[in-house]
């Protein structure tokens, strides 16, 4: 018999809807308007890393939609037709993704600022994930690495031109690992930020890990002088990411090309791919304004405030049972 019940009751719902509530609060307190974007789109992300679900439609003629990874680009459409600073709280989907971090779907917290450099929205997220979780502290003592500067200082690697095997040797991957991650270098940095970098972050306070690899920033403006890095910035708390945030790409033929890189790689790894958003390009040909956005997972900030760490403990239908939980 199917175990039909939640997996967290209504003390956790109560607790959820106060710290949606303080989200809200917070955005209002600043003048950001809140907006409700689409979960449907005729567009597939192409980011190499994130998988959309795809479900078949009548009403489109037969052809595929996709649920939203993340609200976006219509937000970025919203911008461009001459909205002010917005933010979103919206439900999005992402195929592969299930266990004790992950679940296929999820809250996203994401907001854009208009004229807002790197520092000003990486402090802001601090000041929102210390708002959320109730510790002021955690903003007050926030510190911000470079990517380049951390990865280099732990390994005695250049992460954006040592050669690919020396990365390998450092995250001691072994013969399976190796060929399934190939001459990728974007994955075997993934990999070592993931298992080297982050672990090393202090867990009593946030850590602003910003200037990522041009190559894993595809909808970011490049770092003036510096085109190697890109204005793309996470925030961690010990080795938990919290925030994804980019001082964004404006430029509507540079922004194509990146799609289409990023469409090829998945073409030539044998993974689907779907249509580029024409919409988002579209907007960007119109004008989008000078500004910086990020996306924040709301369940995890929730595991924070709960001290628990499966999010299973913080929704009320998890998607997976123990046996898909890491």
């Amino acid at each position: 018999m199917s175990d039909w019940r939640p997996s967290s009751g209504p003390a956790v719902a109560a607790r959820r809807a106060e710290r949606l509530a303080a989200v809200r609060d917070f955005f209002a307190r600043r003048h950001v308007l809140a907006v409700d974007v689409p979960a449907l789109s005729r567009a597939a992300i192409s980011d190499p890393n994130i998988d959309s679900f795809a479900v078949r439609a009548s009403i489109a003629g037969g052809d595929w939609l996709y649920l939203n990874t993340s609200p976006e680009y219509p937000m970025k459409r919203l911008l461009a037709a001459g909205y002010p600073d917005i933010y979103a709280i919206a439900r999005v989907f992402r195929d592969g993704e299930v266990g004790r971090r992950h679940e296929p779907e999820f809250t996203l917290i994401e907001w854009y600022r208009r004229g807002f450099d790197l520092a000003a929205i990486a402090a802001e997220t601090c000041d929102l994930i210390a708002t959320v979780v109730d510790d002021a502290s955690l903003a007050e003592r926030a510190v911000s690495l470079r990517y380049r500067d951390a990865l280099e200082t732990l390994s005695g690697l250049d992460p954006l031109t040592a050669p690919v095997g020396e990365l390998a040797d450092f995250a001691a991957a072994d013969a399976d690992l190796r060929k399934a991650l190939g001459d990728d270098r974007d994955a075997w940095l993934d990999l070592l930020v993931a298992t080297r970098l982050a672990p090393t972050f202090a867990t009593d306070r946030l850590t602003v890990l910003t200037h990522y690899p041009a190559s894993q920033a595809a909808l970011a403006r490049l770092t003036p002088g510096d085109p190697d890095t890109a204005l793309r910035f996470e925030v961690f708390l010990g080795e938990t990411e919290l925030a994804n945030g980019y001082v964004e790409l404006t430029n509507a033929g540079e922004q194509r090309r990146r799609f289409e890189s990023e469409r090829a790689g998945r073409l030539a790894s044998g993974r689907s791919t779907g249509p580029i958003d024409e919409a988002l390009l579209g907007a960007l040909e119109h004008g989008l304004p000078d500004c910086a956005g990020v996306a924040l997972g709301f369940e995890r900030l929730h595991m924070l405030y709960e001290g628990v760490d499966d999010i299973a403990d913080v929704i009320t239908f998890s998607f997976g049972d123990d046996n898909d939980r890491d």
